[in-house]
């Protein structure tokens, strides 16, 4: 499990399995958001399975599936709501991380300097540079 923190509240992975969900838990997350669609992985990876799991070790679970076709203004509004709500550290996976990071970038479009959230992202090692034009677009729509 290779977690990437993106904000001292938001990290993100690649896909979880069972098996890790203790290391999560020992790790403070309060809150598990599968970002990935359930036809892209095997049963025992599904969110239900891992869901169930993070249940069982005290964290809060959400579903939030991103498609590359398919990432809505819902979707990045609830997954901000879900962060900012949460009472501690946040995780969010997917493949890879990157939905979950763009998710994450998406939704601070208008929050913070774009600039500020590529490089964030940057750090994480998220190079998002081709989604500025659709950050800059999110931000103008929320000022």
């Amino acid at each position: 499990m290779e977690l990437r923190q993106i904000t001292p509240r938001y990290t993100v992975t690649p896909q979880i399995a069972v098996e890790d969900v203790p290391a999560l838990a020992e790790a403070g997350f309060t809150l598990v958001i599968c970002n990935r669609p359930d036809g892209e992985v095997p049963p025992d990876l599904q969110a239900e399975a891992i869901g169930a799991a993070v249940r069982a070790a005290g964290m809060a679970f959400e579903v939030l599936p991103v498609t590359h076709d398919g990432l809505t203004l819902d979707t990045i509004e609830r997954q901000a709501a879900l962060v900012a709500e949460a009472p501690g550290p946040v995780l969010a996976y997917c493949r890879s991380g990157t939905r979950c990071a763009t998710v994450w970038a998406m939704g601070q479009a208008g929050q913070m300097p774009v600039d500020a959230i590529l490089s964030t992202t940057a750090a994480a090692g998220y190079p998002l540079d081709g989604l500025r034009p659709t950050l800059d677009s999110l931000a103008q729509r929320e000022t």
